[in-house]
């Protein structure tokens, strides 16, 4: 905690105020609960869960001041939960549900909460999972399909959208916004359609004890641990 208040205050510092702070970082395994080591497992949720929550209490101070707004990058793993991805769905559901909770918290100080919802986009971190063999099993590359990447730029400007919007959620691409809404209601048809049972059991097959074909994946981080954005002069 102490390191990113640092940074919070450096920000200030340097800017001279804060009124947007985005909570960026997250990785993920792709292996199975029956052999992933639990070492992958707490890490995946301290980055991607408790990572956020100590970016926002470290922005609260800061951001209060001007009534400003408090962003987590979630995932559409939030309501489509994958297998061979257990902490990385657990953490995305869970920063959702905790920004639901903050933003109640906030309400009467005038601080915005949003939590955003991305399908498969470009990344370093996706670079290793279309390079393992259990992700490869899995997505099919995600080239196509219920699973194709979308463009960074589609990503980019749907987190600014909402951000403009002080939005409580943001879904993207726009045309997810129903299996967000109504999750429950189209998992049966991922399980069934996304993910057949031969294809999981080799993935199964194919996942390494670490999580990753390569163990440098799991210390790479999709963004820094907070991005703080100033509006001010």
């Amino acid at each position: 905690m102490p390191k990113v208040q640092a940074a919070m205050n450096d920000a200030v510092e340097h800017f001279g105020r804060i009124d947007v702070v985005i909570a960026n970082a997250g990785i993920t395994t792709m292996a199975p609960m029956a052999t992933l080591n639990p070492d992958a497992f707490e890490r995946v949720i301290d980055i991607n869960l408790t990572g956020v929550w100590r970016t926002f209490r470290a922005a609260l101070p800061h951001v209060q001041i001007h009534h400003g707004y408090l962003l987590a990058i979630s995932s559409m793993a939030a309501f489509v939960h994958s297998p061979l991805q257990s902490p990385y769905t657990a953490s995305k559901a869970g920063v959702w549900a905790m920004c639901d909770s903050i933003r109640l918290e906030l309400r009467h100080l005038g601080v915005g909460v949003g939590s955003a919802h991305p399908t498969f986009f470009h990344t370093p971190m996706m670079d290793d999972v279309v390079a393992d063999p259990a992700g490869k099993e899995l997505w099919g590359g995600n080239e196509k399909g219920l699973w194709k990447m979308v463009s960074l730029k589609t990503v980019i400007d749907g987190i600014v959208d909402g951000i403009e919007r002080r939005a409580a959620q943001i879904i993207i691409p726009k045309t997810l916004t129903p299996t967000a809404k109504a999750a429950g209601l189209f998992r049966p048809f991922f399980d069934r359609v996304g993910f057949r049972p031969n294809s999981i059991q080799r993935a199964i097959e194919l996942a390494s004890p670490a999580g990753w074909k390569g163990s440098r994946a799991l210390s790479r981080d999709e963004g820094s641990t907070g991005t703080s954005h100033n509006n001010g002069n």
